[in-house]
């Protein structure tokens, strides 16, 4: 059964989106393992977004002008990377927020038989 290929699509498409909202929360800038932490800490039962996968979706965010990064020395380690949104990314947001919601909205629509196909 392919379910680990369709929870990586899923993940794919909705861990930009979850990064733009936590970043976007956030008071300070973020880095990749605290936001993973953060993440861990909110799942409740769903699946965990595994932190090595969120470093791309970072990255990509970056590319794209939603995320701005800055590398800061740590006293515990190696240097780290923290991310912050940007005005592009928080202007993304709720538009992304909206695409989601109606994809939520039509799937759960499927899915509970209301609608006729």
């Amino acid at each position: 059964m392919p379910t680990k290929k369709f929870q990586k699509e899923m993940n794919s498409g909705t861990a930009s989106l979850v990064l733009l909202s936590v970043l976007s929360k956030s008071e300070e800038p973020m880095y990749g393992y605290q936001i993973a932490k953060l993440l861990d800490e909110s799942r409740e039962d769903a699946i965990a977004m595994k932190q090595g996968a969120l470093y791309p979706v970072l990255r990509s965010l970056e590319k794209n002008a939603l995320l701005s990064s800055k590398v800061e020395p740590s006293v515990s380690g190696p240097p780290r990377r923290y991310y912050t949104i940007t005005d592009e990314g928080r202007e993304a947001l709720p538009l992304w927020s909206g695409i989601w919601n109606q994809m939520k909205s039509f799937v759960d629509n499927i899915l509970e038989g209301e609608s006729h196909v």
